[in-house]
């Protein structure tokens, strides 16, 4: 039984998980009961916006509290430098014991270019790769390959402890491939795509993995997770575990039971390709290729499917769900199991979504819409343990001072979220007027000449996006039109409100600079 005042943290993130395929965000097929119960004790804020639609990015965004053009981690494939204040430093400073365990990938963890061949990913790879000094191959596969644990440089931004798993689907690197490496004689075997367990599915990375639960990656982190909450019951500091599943991220390659637990049947196709009314020169580029049998230039490239193909990617990302689920109810019974349930703020959030059908889309890519930009967020606090959801617009950059305000610490200087607490506390429903996205590629891929530049506003009444360079945007009136199927970009009657989002961004825009060595007590 803990003896401390201060509260414990769980904060528990999956990858690639849109905010609507949860059981209490009111999905009609997916089963989450242990997630709906952190909901049904806690705060569901629905309208939780992303910095950005991929891992990278976003992630170091909740790290720092910084958008990405501020900490620097701007493309996935970059880093963040080493030397980042992170708020991890500052719990650690206050006398939290930190952990990290799962996905981090807030450094590479491959070394090949995500874009073969292409000059523009080469350079940025090359300036990614000359970062501030510091040690920027902790997440690399080369650092994997002995028997003996890797040792991490520790504090790893801000982390005491890292158990690190690296990659997707069940062939993950990092700590995790040294366990199974030791602990499945077979492990070659399984991992041999050569060996994958019968099935009928088509999808592209649709794989059935013969590696059993127990020893799949999202059950590897929730038993290291658990010993480490555990270690944690009679010592006199608290703690704040991150918990990082590398999944429902592609590819499609649920164990065991989950595998067949939905049926590719039970999965509408609510918006195809044809349900947008004037779709996007990126969206056109797509259908065209998908129709001439073009495939995507990378595993990770956004890309339009057949229905088939998208049931059932849905049924297997179903699976990976559930799968998670039933991992978040054993995190949450191992703390009531030690006493610490009621002293620890359970936190529940994604890094980005996935289109999953939208538009005849899967994956993730350039075009914010709300599959890839809304994320679950869920506060389950000991001090209000309350059924609630809120209309409150939040953002992953507001995830640092929200932490540092639970824990009764005063935010550092050059953070540009600010705490949502009220909401979750006072029952406040407003919080920010707007928020931004930013997206930026590596590569010239969709259709775009160059590498796509993407700045997006989003108020709960409207959508409004710019493309670097391009003569077309978007512009989205969510009150009218919450699946965003109307661009009203072109519209002579919204010209005035696209006048004033661009405004507003311009603004936005403007403040997108590192302000921490710069006092605002200065004459």
């Amino acid at each position: 039984m803990t003896s401390h005042t201060k509260p414990n943290f769980l904060f528990i993130m999956t990858d690639q998980h849109r905010w609507d395929w949860l059981g209490c965000a009111g999905h009609p097929v997916v089963k989450t009961p242990n997630i709906d119960a952190l909901a049904a004790t806690g705060t569901r804020l629905e309208n939780f916006q992303v910095t950005s639609p991929v891992c990278m990015p976003n992630r170091a965004s909740f790290m720092t509290g910084r958008y990405p053009s501020t900490h620097g981690l701007r493309y996935n494939g970059c880093t963040l430098p080493v030397d980042s204040t992170c708020f991890t430093d500052v719990l650690a400073a206050d006398g939290y014991r930190t952990a990290s365990i799962g996905k981090s990938h807030l450094q590479p963890f491959t070394v090949d270019a995500p874009l073969h061949g292409d000059q523009e990913s080469d350079r940025l790879i090359e300036e990614a790769r000359a970062a501030p000094a510091g040690n920027y191959t902790q997440e690399q596969p080369g650092s994997y390959e002995g028997d003996d644990r890797f040792a991490f440089d520790l504090p790893y931004y801000g982390f005491q402890h890292v158990d690190m798993v690296t990659g997707h689907g069940d062939r993950c690197g990092g700590h995790y491939r040294q366990w199974i490496r030791k602990n499945l004689p077979n492990w070659e075997a399984l991992h041999d795509r050569a060996n994958e367990l019968p099935h009928n599915y088509t999808c592209p990375q649709a794989f059935r993995t013969p590696v059993p639960e127990e020893f799949y990656p999202t059950h590897y982190v929730a038993d290291r997770a658990i010993d480490y909450m555990s270690a944690q019951a009679d010592t006199d500091a608290p703690f704040f575990a991150y918990v990082s599943f590398p999944d429902p991220h592609h590819p499609f390659n649920p164990p065991g039971r989950y595998w067949d637990m939905y049926h590719p049947d039970q999965f509408d196709l609510a918006l195809p390709y044809e349900a947008h009314q004037n779709p996007t020169p990126p969206m056109r580029w797509m259908d065209e290729q998908w129709q001439n049998g073009v495939g995507a230039i990378t595993y990770t490239t956004a890309r339009r499917e057949g229905d088939q193909h998208l049931r059932e990617a849905m049924a297997l990302t179903a699976g990976m769900i559930t799968m998670v689920d039933d991992q978040v109810g054993r995190l949450v019974a191992a703390l009531k199991e030690s006493g610490q349930y009621d002293n620890t703020v359970i936190i529940f959030n994604s890094d980005h979504g996935d289109y999953l059908g939208d538009f005849s889309l899967l994956l993730k890519g350039a075009m914010p819409f709300r599959s890839v930009t809304q994320v679950p967020m869920i506060w389950s606090d000991p001090a209000s343990r309350k059924g609630r959801v809120s209309p409150a617009l939040t953002s992953t950059i507001d995830l640092t001072a929200t932490i540092l305000d639970r824990a009764g610490l005063t935010p550092y200087r050059g953070m540009q979220g600010t705490s949502f607490l009220p909401v979750i506390e006072q029952d406040a429903d407003h919080h920010h007027d707007a928020v931004l996205c930013e997206f930026n590629d590596l590569g010239a891929r969709l259709g775009f000449s160059k590498p796509a530049r993407m700045r997006s506003l989003r108020t709960l009444e409207w959508r409004f996006t710019l493309y670097q360079g391009e003569d077309w945007g978007e512009l989205y009136d969510l009150t009218a039109d919450p699946d965003e199927t109307t661009n009203l970009w072109d519209s002579a009657d919204h010209e005035s409100v696209k006048a004033r989002l661009a405004l507003h961004l311009a603004h936005m825009l403007a403040g997108q600079m590192d302000e921490s060595p710069i006092s605002h007590l200065m004459a």
